[in-house]
């Protein structure tokens, strides 16, 4: 079956806005796994503008299913996944200056500083992901450095047409073929919603969703377990 991952950074965003514990993202993680998800993500970022260092200590502690930490590059992080543990850990491009990630992590051109971050991390039992663009070059070059997997960066093709676009569907769909060719686990993630998720999900080589924004902000109108319950549905549906 399909994984689904889910984010709740945006639940520490809601939280940060006013102080204090409430949300809890740990409470949102939680809530989450009993309604579907397969695991959590968090993405601990260098400025903290969402979640912070507590949060990931209380989340691993805290969950029973599986946790993806994502993380910059940095010397910092790699010392913090050490000490945390997770079970995985996804290294993503990151600028203080972006709203959001805005592409994928470039592979080949930090071959040599990514390589012993990826090897420290795998010697600690850590499952390592890289989140990339759909190019061969990243691609191969995630699988010369060691990595378990890569996230394809579904961005470019989320943010065109409602349904997302073609051009861009082929490009996820041969990144993901020759990703699995040279041996990486396949995942996807960024800006999915209920009108583009379908596509996605019917790649065959793609083996877990991670969603985080969509969900959280439709879970406004919706509530978390029903706004799961459809995404489940629909990756189902179209794995089928």
């Amino acid at each position: 079956m399909l994984r689904l991952g889910v984010n709740v950074d945006h639940v520490a965003t809601l939280r940060n806005a006013r102080g204090g514990i409430h949300p809890d993202p740990l409470a949102a993680a939680i809530l989450a796994i009993k309604s579907g998800a397969d695991g959590i993500t968090t993405h601990l970022r260098e400025d903290r503008r969402h979640i912070r260092d507590a949060d990931i200590t209380a989340i691993r502690a805290g969950i029973s299913a599986p946790l993806n930490f994502e993380m910059a590059a940095t010397e910092e992080m790699v010392r913090i996944a050490l000490a945390t543990k997770p079970n995985a850990c996804c290294l993503v491009p990151e600028k203080r200056t972006e709203v959001t990630t805005e592409g994928g992590l470039n592979v080949a051109g930090q071959h040599n500083s990514l390589r012993p971050m990826v090897t420290a991390l795998r010697a600690a039992g850590i499952r390592v992901s890289l989140f990339v663009d759909a190019d061969e070059h990243q691609l191969r070059a995630s699988a010369d450095i060691g990595a378990d997997i890569v996230e394809l960066h579904t961005g470019a093709y989320a943010h065109g047409p409602e349904a997302g676009d073609p051009d861009e569907l082929i490009r996820l769909t041969k990144g993901a073929n020759l990703a699995k060719a040279l041996g990486l686990e396949v995942h996807a993630g960024h800006g999915l919603t209920y009108a583009n998720v379908s596509a996605v999900a019917a790649i065959p080589e793609v083996v877990e969703l991670n969603i985080g924004h969509f969900i959280i902000g439709q879970a406004v109108f919706e509530g978390l377990p029903t706004v799961i319950a459809q995404f489940r549905e629909l990756m189902n549906t179209a794995r089928a």
